[in-house]
């Protein structure tokens, strides 16, 4: 008799949790930095620093120090305490990021260097803590803004800091579309496409980029800017003004103290924010000095008008870069259909005026608080990701032409400047002797014709070709740029499938003044480089030829007339005298 099979009770299947995981949006700033999250209305929100805002700036200043103790202290305490622990305190690090630089700070009784990604990672991890307390839940993921003219070591190195925070950075954006963003969510255009100019101006750097926006598609048209330009250049015109004005008056020069330069450095940056909303102001530092074992102390008076004098040679540095973009973008400047303000010097009546005046008198918007603009949109676009904005598309540009040197010094382009990315590119191209066994591929970064007046991002060799004649292995060069703007090339042999590539990482990088001066003498030489490189092409091909005809003859030497070959033969010599020329 068979045992009777009794039926299991069934088991509920555990509740799926509705609950999403929080992406915040951080603008990693050279002053200042900000973050900000996406709430449940699909609204974005700034996330408050645990110890609130500052003084008409953002809630986490970038600032890092170590007291006597050795404690870290990072954000707004650490700003606090700059100006009697100098030796400690570090800003500004953004504008080293990638770069060997080392921060050297004392650390309690000794000496330690930090990398800016150290440095960078040590804010990130407040922001990240900060938020974390804020949300109710642990933080893990960010989207992380960068200047739009970092370079690939720069956007690495920014990468790196947040891993090193403990952040997941699914995506890092140009700080001007993240801008754009915030801006353009809840702006409807129907079937008008707008071009959108965002003007950024923070503490170190300036970007500018056009956009066309419509049909909740965004489409970065052209990007240009200076990551050594911003407002910390003004505060430095007004720091070299207040000094010399004292060594006048008191005959001391105060370079030297770095206490006194931090005092001098943070009342200068109150003036300049408080002469946009005043025409004169009072700079005060009691016992800044001494002199003959007596104190000294600083009073000064700083108009509006005299502020914009110190910093005209600043504001100049604006107009050819807002010129680039506009060209870039094939359009002028009456196209623009808005301009958008993003970043604390924008509040400055002598430069809204400036930007005003370049776009033949339309008036710049600033709906947007200014300070908070990039984070709000990095919290968009972390909103994007994590599928709580599902309309918007986000098409961003590289603003930087990348290709390889082929036969003959010619660079050859394969990913054109102002391509939208991420984006992918291959060429297939061959040896050129005989029997060839590797092949050196030179990455390059620019837009001149030839390779030399290019810059070289690095070199690789895929070796272990088999023996062929010239022009028969078939070599695939294949560019890449991921969504953070990182470049990844790659040589692959489609005969014996070996591949080997390299990921850019820029430390041979254009600087942003490099960028513009390569740029602007491409289109200098643009007719001078045709002619080169089609001369080039003209030789290539010459020597192409030859090489096809003496294979020809040497496969069909029993099929062809003495006095044919002798003819032939005497062409092909007139040719190789021709191409020891350049007519």
């Amino acid at each position: 008799m068979s045992e009777e099979k009794k039926e299991e009770p069934k088991q509920e299947e555990p509740k799926k949790s509705t609950h999403k995981e929080k992406i915040i949006g951080i603008d990693l700033g050279t002053s200042n930095s900000a973050c900000a999250v996406l709430t449940a209305t699909g609204k974005p929100e700034i996330i408050p620093a645990a110890e609130g805002r500052t003084v008409g700036g953002k809630a986490f200043p970038s600032y890092v120090a170590f007291d006597e103790a050795g404690h870290k202290i990072v954000g707004e305490p650490a700003r606090r305490q700059a100006v009697s622990n100098p030796d400690g305190t570090v800003t500004a690090i953004k504008r080293k990021m990638g770069t060997t630089y080392k921060a050297k700070l004392k650390v309690g009784e000794k000496w330690q260097e930090f990398s800016p990604e150290e440095i960078s990672a040590m804010i990130l991890k407040k922001i990240k803590t900060d938020a974390s307390a804020y949300l109710g839940e642990e933080v893990k993921k960010a989207v992380i803004t960068v200047p739009a003219y970092f370079n690939d070591a720069q956007r690495t190195a920014t990468k790196n800091a947040g891993e090193i925070a403990g952040l997941e950075v699914v995506r890092m954006i140009n700080e001007p579309t993240a801008a754009c963003l915030a801006y353009g969510l809840d702006k409807d255009t129907k079937d008008k496409l707008m071009k959108i100019c965002v003007l950024d101006l923070g503490g170190g750097t300036f970007d500018i980029t056009i956009m066309e926006y419509g049909q909740k598609v965004i489409e970065v048209l052209s990007t240009a800017g200076d990551t050594q330009l911003g407002g910390t250049d003004m505060d430095n015109a007004i720091i070299a003004w207040v000094v010399e004005e004292f060594k006048k008056k008191e005959g001391i020069d105060l370079r030297g103290d770095s206490k006194a330069m931090i005092r001098i450095k943070d009342a200068g940056e109150k003036a300049k924010i408080e002469l946009s909303t005043t025409l004169s102001t009072s700079i005060n530092l009691p016992y800044l000095s001494q002199k003959e074992g007596n104190p000294v102390h600083l009073t000064m008076e700083l108009t509006r008008a005299k502020l914009e004098s110190l910093i005209e040679p600043t504001l100049r540095r604006l107009d050819p870069i807002m010129q680039r973009a506009v060209s870039d973008a094939k359009l002028s400047a009456i196209n623009i259909d808005k301009v958008l303000l993003v970043g604390g010097p924008t509040r400055m009546p002598s430069v809204q005026q400036r930007f005003k005046q370049f776009f033949g008198g339309k008036e710049p918007e600033h709906s947007v608080d200014p300070m908070e603009c990039v984070a709000l949109g990095a919290s968009i676009q972390a909103g994007i990701i994590a599928g709580d904005v599902e309309d918007l598309l986000l098409l961003d540009v590289t603003p930087l032409s990348l290709g390889v040197e082929t036969l003959g010094g010619v660079s050859t382009k394969l990913i054109e400047r102002n391509s939208t990315i991420p984006t992918e590119k291959s060429q297939v191209f061959s040896t050129a002797a005989d029997n060839q066994p590797a092949v050196t591929i030179n990455v390059l970064q620019g837009e001149r014709a030839m390779s030399k007046d290019n810059i070289s991002l690095g070199m690789f060799h895929l070796t272990g070709i088999p023996p062929a004649r010239r022009g028969i292995p078939q070599i695939e060069v294949k560019f890449s740029i991921d969504a953070d703007g990182i470049v990844h090339v790659t040589a692959k042999d489609l005969g014996t499938g070996k591949e080997t590539g390299i990921t850019v990482t820029g430390a041979q990088g254009l600087s942003p003044e490099e960028i513009r001066e390569k740029v602007q003498t491409a289109e200098q030489f643009e007719e001078e480089d045709k002619l080169v490189r089609e001369l080039i092409e003209a030789k290539n091909n010459a020597d192409s030829t030859i090489y096809q005809t003496r294979k020809l003859i040497e496969d069909n030497k029993d099929k062809i007339q003495e006095n044919e070959k002798t003819e032939i033969e005497a062409a092909i010599k007139s040719l190789e005298e021709d191409l020891k020329t350049d007519d």
